[in-house]
């Protein structure tokens, strides 16, 4: 997407009083959101752009795997913002979890790092570990599952 492109899409939010937009286009997801005083004014608040690369589709295999693994009983845990996935507080120490470990709530599970923010994500039910979704260092959108929980 080109900088013509988005002045477009400014445009179209402004002719119709939109407040927030998100399109996808050629592996590209760019995300504009009017912000501020004024938000309902086609000319006020201040929008911000967001620009994402989008992964390649899952494959049927890899969709039908991931089906199988989220039975009834299981949780997938979502990452609740878009950002830099962490297992650990630093290099040097050890994870937060590992798959098998029992976790309670509020217990931390991991980081995300959005916007120089490091962000503890904690637990909010009881459970066991059955896999973790994410390497380290990997970034990650907003909802996407990062554990896989069997609730305890």
């Amino acid at each position: 997407m080109n900088i013509k492109e988005i002045k477009e899409m400014i445009n179209l939010m402004n002719e119709n009083g939109l407040v927030e937009l998100e399109i996808e286009k050629d592996g590209m997801r760019v995300r504009l959101k009017k912000t501020g005083a004024g938000m309902e004014a086609s000319a006020g608040g201040t929008i911000m752009i967001e620009k994402t690369r989008v992964s390649p589709v899952q494959t049927q295999e890899e969709a039908a795997e991931h089906i199988e693994k989220v039975s009834a009983n299981t949780i997938e845990i979502k990452a609740p913002m878009v950002g830099t996935f962490y297992r650990a507080p630093s290099p040097e120490s050890p994870p937060y979890v590992e798959v098998g470990q029992v976790i309670e709530p509020g217990q931390v599970i991991c980081i995300i790092e959005a916007m120089k923010l490091m962000n503890e994500i904690k637990s909010e039910i009881k459970g066991k570990i059955l896999e973790i979704l994410v390497d380290n260092t990997e970034p990650v959108e907003f909802g996407q599952p990062m554990f896989l929980i069997e609730p305890l």
